[in-house]
């Protein structure tokens, strides 16, 4: 008795347990990527280049940590590519909306 009992809870365990997975992704189906990293915090960016080498873009949840991130990856990017670190400059910075 018990040997039939099992293979049906099976039966409808499976697909509930399927439909229940697409519900929880179903949720994030209409966002796009943008969305998903400003509901994170990180809405605003900054790029900082150096006159030679490799800059570097960064995201921060303010304008001055996007913009301290990029000067730190600029200055290690542009040392690892043989460019100038000391001649990194922030080119671009904003936030998502403004």
């Amino acid at each position: 008795m018990n040997a039939k009992t099992v293979p049906g809870r099976l039966s409808w365990g499976l697909p509930c347990l399927l439909a229940f997975a697409l519900l929880l992704t179903g949720g994030c189906a209409g966002k796009t990527a943008a969305n998903r990293y400003a509901a994170q915090g990180s809405n605003c960016y900054a790029k900082a280049v150096p006159s030679a080498g490799e800059g570097g873009l960064a995201w921060g949840s303010t304008l001055g940590q996007a913009r301290k991130k990029s000067m730190d990856n600029c200055m290690r990017y542009a040392s690892r590519s043989g460019g100038t670190p000391r001649t990194c400059q922030v080119v671009l910075a904003q936030c998502k909306g403004q």
